[in-house]
């Protein structure tokens, strides 16, 4: 069954209407008047650690967010003084008995939901406001854009506990390079939201008190732009990364520019740009709240 975005916008209501009385509810799940849709994490006293449960909750949210073509951005946020602290450790004494395929099939579940996020087709955007540690540096190298608070820090800790930065990895690689990685990988230091920009983990670093500002002036940015050519070019990035300039990719570039150019946005834009008119899939929102 096809959901509407009446029936979803309904269900998300519903859904934090039932964990507004429960605090401890580990994940919220809003989507804004302006097709903006806001994945939080929602557990401050263990710093955001995630789990099994919380991960295949994550993934089930994610999927719903690309099933619905309305929704143009995902922001990535969370509670509290940490983005995440990676693994929860209740979760970590678990895998400790696990045999090899329990510990299999356990890490598949991270690396689904970390593939998900990865190649959404909107806009993803993380939120970064304190601690990212171990897998949580893979939520965050899986967004498209990053905004951090310059109080952020990020270690990539797996090898303090004997363990490697596996199912993160192509995500991480993606983000910083081969370089830093053999770096950071080996020796686990904790390293700044400044450093971080300096590796391209995040893309910008912000004062704590600007933050949800920059995020708001970004989402603003993000949607006076048309919708399917947002997503098509996030495709193109993924499509043409790594690839040889030949007359292959030459063909298939070439394909794709000329196919926008006679597309209905591709025709729209040029003729509001030409009238000097608003294009009309531009939406302004009224304010903060309905994004």
């Amino acid at each position: 069954m096809t959901i509407t975005k009446t029936t979803l916008t309904q269900q998300v209501k519903q859904t934090n209407e039932t964990a507004a009385d429960d605090t401890s509810s580990p994940i919220l799940f809003t989507v804004s008047n302006s097709n903006v849709a806001t994945v939080t994490l929602n557990s401050p006293d263990n710093h955001n650690a995630f789990d099994d449960a919380i991960i295949a909750k994550l993934t089930d949210i994610f999927l719903e967010i690309t099933a619905h073509q309305h929704i143009r951005i995902m922001i990535l946020a969370s509670t509290g003084k940490s983005f995440s602290a990676g693994a929860n450790l209740d979760w970590m004494k678990r895998m400790v008995s696990y045999t090899l395929e329990e510990n299999s099939k356990d890490a598949q579940g991270l690396a689904l939901m970390l593939k998900a996020l990865n190649f959404m087709p909107q806009t993803t955007v993380a939120k970064i406001q304190g601690a990212v540690f171990g897998g949580a540096v893979g939520l965050a190298s899986c967004c498209d854009i990053a905004f951090a608070s310059n109080k952020a820090s990020f270690c990539l800790s797996e090898v303090k506990l004997g363990l490697i930065p596996a199912t993160i990895s192509p995500y991480v690689v993606n983000a910083i390079g081969e370089r830093a990685c053999r770096r950071y990988f080996q020796t686990a230091e904790q390293f700044s939201a400044d450093k971080a920009l300096l590796l391209g983990l995040v893309s910008e670093v912000f004062e704590p008190e600007l933050l949800d500002d920059a995020v708001y002036k970004l989402t603003t940015t993000l949607l006076k732009n048309a919708p399917n050519a947002v997503k098509q070019s996030k495709q193109l990035a993924f499509d043409v990364a790594n690839q040889p300039i030949d007359e292959n990719l030459i063909n298939i570039t070439s394909e794709r520019i000329a196919n926008s150019r006679v597309s209905t946005e591709g025709q729209e834009g040029l003729s509001a740009f030409f009238e000097k008119r608003t294009p009309d899939w531009l939406q302004e929102p009224t304010s903060k709240e309905d994004k």
